[in-house]
């Protein structure tokens, strides 16, 4: 049934991941594709959803696939994108409240533990390079969507994407512009070059 597999999917990467939504990226990735339920290109589109509209990344990502998947795959039509969302959504927060409750019980008691330390000091290089990862296979989508043969490139798509990516770093960094109002430059300049793309 695909809402037990949606919620057991998301309890999964739930339960495994550390370091927030980011470094959930590769897992979910992985999961969504393998089982069919998007397409790279859908996925990379709710990752910028997902990361313009208000709340934690992970729950966000969790509850759109889980919309878009019940919907899509289950036989209850609108009803069953509601339930996907839900038990997605759940999957997701379900293992980190509870270690966080656990953790915060015992964290105070353990912290100075040379193996508590040990695995802290190990997780910081893991979680870096989840999110790097994901980094790079979702600007290989954007960037480079039909794979690296020249036949498939579009150079329009490359530059101005290349373009709207350097324009929103310069206005983070150098002029301290405010990432909601970065968020509504990048929509607009995505929906402009998008239209001059369609007439050329």
């Amino acid at each position: 049934m695909i809402y037990l597999d949606l919620f057991l999917t998301f309890l999964t990467i739930g339960a495994f991941t550390f370091g927030g939504g980011y470094a959930m990226l590769p897992l979910i990735q992985n999961a969504v594709l393998e089982k069919n339920w998007l397409t790279e290109s859908e996925i990379v589109n709710f990752i910028a959803v997902s990361e313009s509209t208000p709340g934690p990344f992970a729950i966000n990502i969790a509850t759109y696939v889980g919309m878009i998947t019940g919907r899509a795959h289950g036989d209850m039509g609108l009803l069953g994108g509601f339930l996907g969302a839900f038990v997605a959504t759940l999957g997701v927060v379900v293992p980190s409240f509870v270690i966080i409750l656990i953790v915060a019980r015992i964290y105070k008691k353990f912290q100075e533990s040379n193996i508590v330390k040990g695995c802290m000091t190990g997780l910081r290089p893991t979680v870096i390079g989840l999110i790097a990862g994901a980094v790079l296979t979702i600007g290989q989508t954007v960037f480079f969507p039909n794979g690296f043969a020249l036949s498939g490139i579009d150079p329009y798509a490359i530059i101005t994407s290349l373009v709207i990516c350097l324009i929103g770093i310069f206005l983070i960094f150098k002029k301290k512009v405010h990432p909601i109002l970065l968020v509504i430059i990048s929509a607009v300049l995505g929906i402009v070059t998008g239209y001059i793309g369609k007439a050329l």
